[in-house]
Parts: C-alpha cells; structure tokens; sequence
C-alpha cells in the first residue's frame, strides 16, 4: 500500500537524519552492522567485536549507549 511505504520511507530517513545527528562513528559502525542497515547483513555482537577489533562486551556498551541515543532523539 503507498500509505505504509511512504510512512516506512519517512521513518527510515528520520533515523538516518538521527544517526548522524546524534551518534559518533563508532556507534554508527556498530548500529549499521548489528541491525544490518546501509546494505549490511546483519551480524551478531561476537562477529561485530571481530570486524571492529573490540570486545563483545564493548560492543554490547556502545550499541546499548547508541539505541539510547537515537531513542531519545527520535521521541
């Protein structure tokens, strides 16, 4: 239905506006790996540490630090 892919195109390019508002590079590495956004697969902590060279717990941190960032912009 073009209601809900124009409401979906909306809501994507608030996040994009979002991310790059609020987030440093490294939290958006983390977030558009982790969720698989920009054409990425998504991946799991583990896997992201190995990409980034950082632990999984750091990752853990900087994604839960990042989805508070955005929520908080976005609200």
């Amino acid at each position: 239905d073009l209601t809900e892919q124009l409401g979906q195109r909306e809501m994507i390019r608030r996040m994009c506006d979002a991310m790059d508002a609020v987030l440093t590079d490294q939290e958006r590495q983390v977030i558009l790996l982790r969720y698989g956004l920009a054409g990425h697969q998504p991946h799991r902590q583990r896997e992201v540490a190995q990409v980034t060279g950082i632990s999984r717990s750091y990752v853990s941190r900087i994604e839960k630090r990042a989805l508070e960032k955005l929520r908080q912009k976005l609200e």
